[in-house]
C-alpha cells in the first residue's frame, strides 16, 4: 500500500485535490491513472479510499469513495521530551525511527547544556509525516513546539514520569522493571552534555523517577530510541 497524508480530510469530504508535487509523484512516478484507487490518511486514525477522476500531473483530483476508522494498535501513550541534538540530522533520525516503532508525542526541550537552541519544526513535521506513511500508520504523532526545560517541568503530570540522566550519585532503575503496562508515560532525554544538576533536582521535585539505560553512555538520539523500544517491548 502507498499511503498519502492530508490533514484537511474529514469523513464528510467528497474529493481531494493534490498539490503540484504530489500530483507529479502520483502520475509520473507511481504511474497512477484515472480510475486507480489511492489510500490517504488524515493522521487522525482514518483511512480514506479515493478514486482518481482527473489524472493530471499538475493537479490530480480524486473522489472519496469510502473511509475506515483505524483504531490504535498500541494500548499505551508515550510522550518523549528530548533535547535537540547538535547535528539536526540526528534528531531527524530519532523522530523517524521513533515514529516507526511507536511514539505518540514528542517535545523538543531546551536545556541548560543544549548546544542547539533553535529547531526548525516544519522540517521535523515532514520527517514525522513521512515516517508515519512509510510505516503504514494512520495516527500522526504530535510534535510540539520547542520549550525551555524550566517551563516544561512546571506542567502538571498525572502519568508515569521518568528521566534518563548520567549523574552517578542518584539511584536509578531499569525502565522495563518499573513501568506499568498499558499506561501513559512521559520520559525526559537530555542533551549531549546531560541535564544540569539543577534540572535533575527540578525533575526529582516533580516526582520524576531516574532510569538507567545500561552501562554504556548513549548519544541523545540513541537514548531516546532506547526508551521508545523499551516501552514497545513491554507491551509485546
Amino acid at each position: 500500500m502507498q499511503l498519502f497524508y492530508n490533514s484537511d480530510l474529514l469523513t464528510t469530504s467528497k474529493e481531494i485535490t493534490f498539490n503540484k508535487d504530489e500530483s507529479r509523484h502520483i502520475i509520473r512516478v507511481l504511474r497512477k491513472k484515472e480510475g486507480d484507487i489511492l489510500h490517504i490518511t488524515n493522521g487522525n486514525g482514518t483511512l480514506f479510499f479515493a478514486e482518481i477522476i482527473i489524472g493530471n500531473d499538475k493537479k490530480c483530483i480524486a473522489k472519496i469513495i469510502r473511509y475506515e476508522e483505524k483504531h490504535r494498535t498500541r494500548d499505551y501513550y508515550l510522550h518523549v521530551a528530548i533535547a535537540p541534538t547538535k547535528n539536526n540530522d540526528r534528531l531527524e533520525w530519532f523522530l523517524e525511527k521513533a515514529t516507526e516503532i511507536g511514539v505518540d508525542e514528542v517535545t523538543p526541550i531546551i536545556c541548560e547544556n543544549s548546544e542547539r537552541k533553535v529547531v526548525k519544526i516544519d522540517r521535523l513535521q515532514r520527517i514525522v509525516q513521512s515516517a508515519m506513511k512509510q510505516s503504514l500508520q494512520f495516527t500522526l504523532p504530535k510534535l510540539n513546539d520547542p520549550i525551555r526545560f524550566s517551563d516544561f517541568i512546571n506542567n502538571d503530570f498525572s502519568e508515569e514520569v521518568y528521566i534518563a540522566h548520567c549523574e552517578e550519585h542518584t539511584e536509578k532503575k531499569f525502565l522495563k522493571n518499573i513501568a506499568s503496562p498499558k499506561s501513559r508515560y512521559t520520559i525526559l532525554i537530555g542533551p549531549e552534555g546531560d541535564f544540569s544538576l539543577d534540572e535533575i533536582q527540578q525533575s526529582l521535585n516533580k516526582k520524576f523517577i531516574p532510569i538507567s539505560l545500561g552501562a554504556n553512555r548513549l548519544r541523545t538520539e540513541t537514548a531516546g530510541l532506547h526508551v521508545v523500544q523499551s516501552i514497545a517491548y513491554l507491551h509485546q
